[in-house]
């Protein structure tokens, strides 16, 4: 399994997502709440420190890290973990990965000019 865009968790997290996403992120909480097969509980440390600095891509590539673990040792965790990952990527407001962006900027002088896709977080353009 691919490990979940740290991206994608940290729009979650950070409620950029709007009231979908809020609904995706406690879907994985209880999801990873869940005690896996062999009886062990999960520790959801790494789901409290990104709730608790969701602009942070080092605490959200550790929880995506950890997911990815996770799924290779359990087969059914896996599974529900694919299937919440395609309903987080179709939620609205959380698109991350691949796609385009195009802008076409012409004729004449243009003032600052930004292209950009999934920001998460401040532009400044030093005006």
């Amino acid at each position: 399994m691919d490990p979940i865009a740290p991206e994608l968790l940290m729009a979650l997290a950070g409620g950029t997502a709007g009231a979908a996403g809020e609904q995706v992120w406690a879907s994985l909480r209880n999801l990873v709440g869940r005690r896996p097969s062999d009886g062990e509980p999960y520790d959801e440390g790494g789901l409290t420190a990104l709730a608790e600095a969701p602009g942070s891509a080092e605490r959200a590539t550790a929880l995506a890290e950890g997911l990815t673990l996770r799924a290779r040792q359990d087969p059914a965790f896996a599974e529900a973990l694919a299937a919440w990952r395609r309903e987080a990527e179709a939620s609205e407001g959380t698109r991350t990965g691949a796609g385009n962006v195009s802008n076409v900027v012409s004729g004449g002088t243009q003032g600052t000019v930004i292209q950009t896709r999934d920001v998460h977080g401040s532009i400044n353009t030093g005006g």
